[in-house]
């Protein structure tokens, strides 16, 4: 059993990236891990300050709903990113939460699969591109980590237009995997 934090980083309620999360979480429960979903919706996260503190002392100076997730991330052994595409990139507010995860660079974090899905109003294949290679970036600091795979589903704007999409299948078989 494995021990799944999945990162929803949309803002609204019922968002098309919030469902592929969803379907990826019953995949992996489905399977016999332990999942969380973590919500970004009424989280206090504030823009890092590059103090660099973390890197001496472990812990981020800023005291908000971040600390809360970086612990849950440290401990887990596979960390879903998911994400709406604005401007065929990741969300603000993900790029927010990844730079905040600076406090995890120094410690003996668990996790060693990390995932990414995404939605997006525009449906050409290379729209999640940028964002996958910055989830990669991510990855990339984290030695002991390794990208494992993306789904992504356009041509869904309006809250909840995903419902029925294939993508979702998708998102739970590689829920299923982990």
């Amino acid at each position: 059993m494995k021990n799944v934090v999945i990162l929803s980083t949309s803002l609204r309620r019922n968002s098309n990236s919030h469902a592929l999360a969803l379907s990826f979480a019953a995949g992996a429960e489905n399977a016999g891990n332990q999942v969380e979903i973590i919500s970004l919706i009424g989280k206090k996260i504030a823009y890092c300050q590059g103090c660099f503190a973390c890197q001496k002392t472990g812990h981020c100076v800023i005291k908000d709903d971040a600390v809360e997730i970086e612990e849950k991330v440290e401990k887990a052994d596979v960390v879903v990113w998911a994400s709406p595409i604005y401007y065929y990139e990741m969300s603000g507010q993900m790029k927010v939460l990844i730079d905040r995860l600076n406090p995890l660079f120094p410690k003996d974090y668990r996790f060693r699969d990390v995932y990414f899905l995404a939605s997006a109003a525009e449906d050409e294949p290379d729209v999640p591109a940028r964002a996958i290679e910055g989830t990669k970036g991510w990855v990339d600091c984290f030695e002991k980590a390794t990208f494992r795979g993306a789904v992504f589903c356009g041509g869904v704007n309006n809250a909840g237009e995903i419902q029925g999409n294939e993508k979702l299948k998708e998102a739970y078989e590689m829920g299923r995997k982990v």
